[in-house]
C-alpha cells in the first residue's frame, strides 16, 4: 500500500481564500444540532419554515451542437415503495456505518464503542475495536467502506475520529480477523459536532469521504482545509490526476456535514447535507462544485456561483445521514425526524419526496443496498440522543414494490 497522503503536503501550497462574509458567518448556527450536538440548543432563533420538503428545478446540461436534437435526458418516475420484510440482528450500540461484503454480509461500525462487526441475519459478529480513536459528541469510529476489489485486496476502509483530528484508515480482512489499520489520510479538522464520515467507492474505482465543518463555518471555503468538504482519493490515498485540482482530494467544497453518498445508475453522486435552522438538503454533486455554506442554506445561491440543492426539506422533518440508491430512486435516513426519505431520481434531476416508517422505528442513521436487490435499514437510538426501545438498534430489511 502506498505511504499516507498527507493534506498539509500539498495544502499548504494552495492560497487562502476567505471572504468576509465566511467570517462574519464563523459562528455556528446550530438550530440542526438540537439533534446532532447539545440537546439544550436554543430554538427560539429558528426562522418559520415551509410546511412540506421541496423539489428544486436541476439546470438544463448544456448540449452539443448536433444536426438532430438530442434526445431528452429519463425524468425521475414513481417512487420505489418499501415495506419491512424483517428484522436482520438487533442489540447493536451506536452503530453508524454500513457496507456489504460480497458474500451478502455486511460490516458495521459502532461510534462509541469502536467496534467493527460483521453482521448477517440472527448475528453480529465482532471483528475488532480500533485503537486511538477519540469519542465524544459526534466523533467515534464512523464510516466504512468494502473495496470494490475485495476479492483479491481484502481491503476495507474506515472514517475514525483520533485525538489528532479525523482519518481515513484501511486494513485486511482475512475470515474473521480485521488487521493493524494503515493510515491513508489525516489532517482532516475533527471537534465534537460537524465530522462528516461517510466512505463510498464510485462507479469510477475512486473513494470518496464526506467531511463536515468541524464547528468552524469558514473552512468550508477554504481550499487549505479538508473540512467541509467532499474528497476524491484513490484506493492507496493518493490524490487522482482528474481531481478539478489535480494537487488536491477536493471533489466539492461549501458543506456543513455531509454524512450520505450515494451513485444512481446514470453515474450521478447525490449527497445529504445536514442544515443549521432552516432546510436540510439532497445535492447532486457535480466536481468543483460550491455548495454555499456558510453563505447559502437551502436555495437562492445560484447568482452567486454556489450549486443550489436538487431537494431541500424544514430541518424537523430530516436531519439527514445515511443515503442509498435503488430502482431509480435515492433513499435517505432521517435522525431527528425519524424516517425513511424516498426521492425519485432521473437524468440527474430529483421528482417528488416521499415519506416512510415515519416515528416507527426512532431515529435512523444508514441505508444501504445489497447485492439481490433488498435495502438494510440500521437505527440510531442507543447514541444518546434517542430513546431506546427493546432490542435497538437494530437493521430491518425491506423489499421495494
Amino acid at each position: 500500500m502506498a505511504q499516507a497522503w498527507d493534506a498539509r503536503r500539498v495544502l499548504a501550497r494552495v492560497p487562502v481564500v476567505v471572504l468576509a462574509s465566511v467570517l462574519a458567518a464563523s459562528l455556528v448556527a446550530c438550530g440542526n444540532d438540537a439533534d446532532e450536538a447539545a440537546p439544550d440548543s436554543p430554538t427560539a432563533s429558528v426562522p418559520p419554515r415551509p410546511e412540506e420538503p421541496t423539489a428544486q428545478p436541476t439546470p438544463e446540461p448544456s448540449a452539443p451542437a448536433a444536426s438532430t436534437p438530442p434526445a431528452a435526458p429519463p425524468e425521475p418516475g414513481a417512487v420505489a415503495q418499501p415495506r419491512i420484510t424483517d428484522t436482520v440482528v438487533t442489540g447493536l450500540t451506536s452503530p453508524w456505518g454500513l457496507a456489504f461484503l460480497p458474500d451478502g454480509s455486511a460490516l458495521v461500525t459502532e461510534r462509541d464503542t469502536a467496534r467493527v462487526l460483521r453482521v448477517e441475519p440472527g448475528a453480529a459478529t465482532p471483528l475488532t475495536t480500533i485503537g486511538d480513536v477519540a469519542f465524544g459528541g459526534e466523533g467515534g469510529l464512523l464510516g466504512v467502506a468494502v473495496s470494490p476489489e475485495f476479492a483479491t485486496d481484502r481491503l476495507v476502509y474506515l472514517y475514525a475520529t483520533t485525538p489528532a483530528g479525523n482519518r481515513v484508515l484501511a486494513a485486511t480482512l482475512e475470515g474473521d480477523r480485521l488487521g493493524e489499520p494503515e493510515v491513508l489520510l489525516d489532517g482532516i479538522p475533527s471537534s465534537r459536532i460537524h465530522n462528516g464520515g461517510r466512505l463510498a467507492f464510485g462507479p469510477d474505482g475512486m473513494l470518496y469521504v464526506s467531511t463536515g465543518d468541524a464547528s468552524d463555518t469558514s473552512l468550508s471555503q477554504r481550499p487549505d482545509s479538508l473540512a467541509g468538504k467532499i474528497l476524491r482519493l484513490t484506493p492507496d490515498g493518493e490524490v487522482p490526476a482528474d481531481n478539478p485540482d489535480p494537487s488536491s482530494p477536493v471533489w466539492s467544497s461549501g458543506h456543513r456535514n455531509v454524512q450520505g453518498l450515494a451513485w444512481d445508475d446514470e453515474g450521478y453522486l447525490w449527497a445529504s447535507e445536514f442544515g443549521a435552522n432552516t432546510f436540510d438538503e439532497l445535492n447532486r454533486i457535480e466536481p468543483g462544485g460550491d455548495y454555499g455554506w456558510p453563505q447559502v442554506e437551502g436555495t437562492g445561491g445560484e447568482a452567486a456561483g454556489f450549486v443550489d440543492p436538487a431537494v431541500q426539506w424544514p430541518t424537523d422533518q430530516a436531519s439527514p445521514s445515511g443515503v442509498a440508491y435503488a430502482q431509480g430512486t435515492v433513499f435517505m435516513t432521517a435522525l431527528r425526524g425519524q424516517r425513511l426519505w424516498a426521492v425519485p431520481v432521473g437524468g440527474g434531476r430529483a421528482g417528488e419526496p416521499a415519506e416512510f416508517f415515519t416515528g416507527e422505528l426512532g431515529r435512523l442513521r444508514s441505508v444501504a443496498t445489497a447485492a439481490d436487490g433488498s435495502v438494510w435499514l440500521m437505527t440510531n437510538n442507543t447514541d444518546t440522543r434517542g430513546a431506546p426501545r427493546p432490542g435497538d438498534d437494530r437493521i430491518v430489511r425491506l423489499e421495494l414494490g
